[in-house]
């Protein structure tokens, strides 16, 4: 290698070949930033808006400047070991200045420079809460069971399903979905939504968690952009036993243990099996296992187990079948047939 390609042809100084380091880093303009940067944030939930596109935000006021500043600094791609700085104050309400110190190395020569970036920060109501401002809604889910009142149980359930599932689509990025309204009347209970997609999951996720079945009710209310727009209403029927109850048929009684679309899980309580049927079961209702009473076994006798009545106070003869394993002393739970008063143990 000669003299000529080992040295640097712009400042004399030594070169591997071409310019040295130092030349090559001063000839590159190694960081560039926008000076100015508008932000437009929607005061009510925080949401940003990029060109004409809203995005939710999770970050707080100090992570938020931070990310507007460093998204405003454009490095050069050979920079390295690169290292930042930032500063903060407010001028004005709608004005924040940042300062960055930028520290780094571009083949092999360190480098830093102070860049200042101005914040213009604008209010504006996003897309999602100018609907739910507005009241906007697209369909309704109306929560009703069979032959009965939807119970304090189901209607909270039914809260909760609908704002887990609501949380759920927002978070896969459905921002338009939301539930615009909940309201309880004679019948059950009424969940307004503002999407067709979050009425279905929510109306499928109730009849999984509560039973029942659907059935969906399309109305036109116009059209847009040349489609046709419909409003759906959603019924969701809960089925006419819920799980805990306890229903006597053809002498035989059967307490209700699960429900999940048109399935019914019962189980026998004179022969202990479990029975899955796809009709409701029909018969007559004595109660439920929530409202069961407690008393204690004081003797068994064969096939009898004699407990004290806590209403009277006496000792009462109830039949055990195989299924049961009581002892004397043991705590118990039992429903009365309000139609004989016989005593039914219950699980």
């Amino acid at each position: 290698m000669n003299i000529r390609q080992n040295i640097c042809p712009k400042c004399g100084g030594p070169s591997e070949g071409g310019l040295c380091n130092r030349c090559k880093a001063a000839a590159v303009e190694w960081i560039t930033h926008d000076a100015r940067v508008p932000c437009v944030q929607c005061p009510t939930c925080g949401s940003l808006k990029h060109q004409n596109t809203w995005s939710d935000c999770a970050l707080d006021r100090e992570k938020l400047i931070e990310e507007i500043a460093l998204n405003s600094i454009h490095v050069h791609e050979d920079v390295h070991a690169l290292s930042v700085e930032i500063r903060h104050h407010d001028p004005s309400p709608n004005r924040t200045s940042v300062r960055v110190n930028v520290q780094g190395k571009i083949y092999g020569v360190p480098v830093e420079k102070d860049v200042n970036v101005l914040i213009l920060w604008s209010r504006e109501q996003c897309d999602r809460c100018s609907r739910y401002a507005g009241g906007y809604y697209a369909g309704t889910i109306q929560l009703r069971a069979e032959g009965r009142k939807p119970d304090e149980y189901e209607r909270n359930s039914a809260v909760d399903i609908a704002h887990r599932v609501e949380d759920e689509v927002q978070r896969h990025g459905e921002r338009l979905s939301f539930v615009t309204d909940i309201e309880e009347n004679k019948d059950g209970m009424d969940i307004i939504i503002s999407s067709h997609n979050l009425g279905e999951l929510v109306s499928k996720a109730l009849t999984k968690e509560l039973g029942g079945k659907i059935t969906r009710h399309p109305k036109l209310i116009g059209e847009k952009n040349g489609k046709q727009v419909y409003r759906i209403t959603y019924l969701v029927r809960l089925p006419k036993y819920q799980k805990g109850d306890v229903f006597e048929n053809n002498g035989r009684y059967y307490e209700i243990r699960g429900t999940e679309g048109n399935l019914v899980q019962y189980f026998d309580l004179m022969d202990g099996s479990t029975k899955i049927s796809k009709d409701e079961p029909e018969g007559r209702k004595i109660g439920n296992v929530a409202d069961s009473e407690h008393s204690t076994v004081i003797y068994i006798n064969g096939d009898t187990a004699a407990i004290l009545d806590p209403k009277t106070y006496e000792n009462i003869e109830v039949i055990i079948y195989p299924w049961h394993e009581i002892y004397a002393g043991d705590r118990v739970r039992f429903l009365r047939d309000p139609s004989n008063e016989r005593i039914i143990f219950v699980g």
